[in-house]
Formats: C-alpha cells, structure tokens, sequence
C-alpha cells in the first residue's frame, strides 16, 4: 500500500508534468525493462512509480513506501557531473535514498541488479514508510 503522507509531502513542480508524461511514453530499453520487474507491486509488493516529480527533477523511479528513488546512469561515472551532484544532494535533503544503476548493468545483469535491490538496506526495513524527513541527529 502507498505511503500517502510521504507521496504528498514531496515538493512538485506542476510545470514538468509535460515533460514526465513524455519520457513515460518515450520510454527507453533499460527503463523499460526495469520497469517490468518494478510495477504492479512485482517487486517486494512495494508500489513504484515511473518517471515522478520530485521538485525540479523527474526521477526514473520513486518507491513512496520506502522513500527510495532509482536512477538509471547512461555510464558509470564515479564523481558524477555537477548537475548530478546538486540533484543527489537535493534529493537526500529531502531524506531519499538514491539508488544509482547503469543502462549497462541493466541491459546486461538484469537478475543480478534485483538480486542486488532485493538485498539492499534501504529494502530490509521492517518499517516501510517512516518519515521521509532526515533524522535530526545528522545519520
């Protein structure tokens, strides 16, 4: 089920919804592929979303109940661009996790990334849906 508060609360830029609805249609293989594996709750029995608003960012995609978003990298580039960075850091400010995957990966070891998102920590709470904000502690 859908973590209705964490969904809500997120910041949305109404004037990309163009856009998202565009790149949904679009739709490139790995996303594709991806995809299969993540909608109509074929992943955990968790609720994804393709292609979510997210501020100024649309993101590939976001899991409300967990508060994770996976982005799929053209190539895998270890210190990213600046525009990925200030979008990284964007995104953790709003306390999501952002799970980085290439086009290679998914093109090539399918099974081995869901082997790897099923065993992630962020995957292995056994309370999905806290509170998106940070913890105050600084963790």
């Amino acid at each position: 089920m859908r973590n209705r508060e964490n969904y809500m609360s997120l910041p949305f830029n109404p004037s990309l919804r163009e856009r998202a609805r565009e790149l949904r249609k679009a739709g490139n293989l790995p996303e594709v592929l991806l995809w299969q594996r993540l909608h109509k709750n074929k992943f955990k029995n968790l609720d994804f979303d393709r292609q979510k608003i997210i501020g100024d960012y649309i993101v590939d995609f976001y899991c409300t109940n967990y508060n994770v978003v996976i982005e799929i990298d053209e190539i895998s580039h270890k210190d990213g661009t600046w525009h990925d960075k200030v979008r990284g850091e964007y995104l953790k400010s709003l306390g999501l996790t952002v799970i980085h995957v290439t086009s290679y990966e998914i093109l090539h070891q399918l099974d081995n990334i869901m082997h790897i998102l099923e065993n992630h920590p962020t995957f292995q709470s056994n309370h999905p849906g806290a509170s998106r904000h940070p913890s105050k502690e600084g963790n």
